[in-house]
């Protein structure tokens, strides 16, 4: 193959194919680098929200509201389930981000129990630019592969997702 760069995962490859040469290591010539580029991926996270002072969490609650568009409001139940938490650690992150003035609480027009929370002005604002800043992040750790490979990765990581998530 050419040029084919040597890295440490193939470093690590070739000693596991010396010391363990009945077994297929194959699999860690991708996934050993999924796990590295997802490290990589978790710094960028965490240097583009800290710049806002936001944590992962407080951005996954935020992005999920202004995802959904104007007026930028779910049911705590809804943020639960587009973030993947339980309804208790719920109320507590709305807590703490109408705390920082980033949501409020209002009643369901059509539920007297029901609450909804949306995205203040502010909160808008911080989660529109720490956004920027992640896609900027993103960008530069792709900036090594041209346009059509990007493309290639994506669907073979989509395929590979939909069979382990079906």
């Amino acid at each position: 193959m050419g040029n084919q760069r040597t890295d440490e995962v193939d470093v690590i490859v070739d000693a596991w194919r010396r010391e363990r040469p009945d077994l297929d290591v194959d699999p860690l010539l991708v996934l050993s680098r999924v796990t590295r580029l997802a490290r990589r991926l978790d710094q960028a996270r965490s240097s583009a929200f800290s710049t806002h002072q936001l944590e992962a969490w407080e951005f996954d609650v935020l992005s999920a509201l202004r995802r959904v568009g104007e007026p930028y409001e779910l049911s705590p139940g809804a943020l639960g389930q587009q973030t993947l938490v339980t309804s208790g650690t719920m109320t507590n992150r709305v807590d703490r981000l109408a705390g920082r003035g980033y949501v409020e609480r209002r009643p369901a027009p059509n539920d007297r129990r029901g609450v909804l929370v949306r995205l203040t002005e502010r909160g808008r604002q911080v989660v529109d630019a720490a956004f920027e800043d992640l896609l900027c992040q993103e960008r530069a750790l792709l900036a090594a592969l041209p346009a059509r490979e990007r493309t290639q990765l994506a669907s073979s990581l989509q395929r590979l997702l939909a069979t382990l998530e079906s």
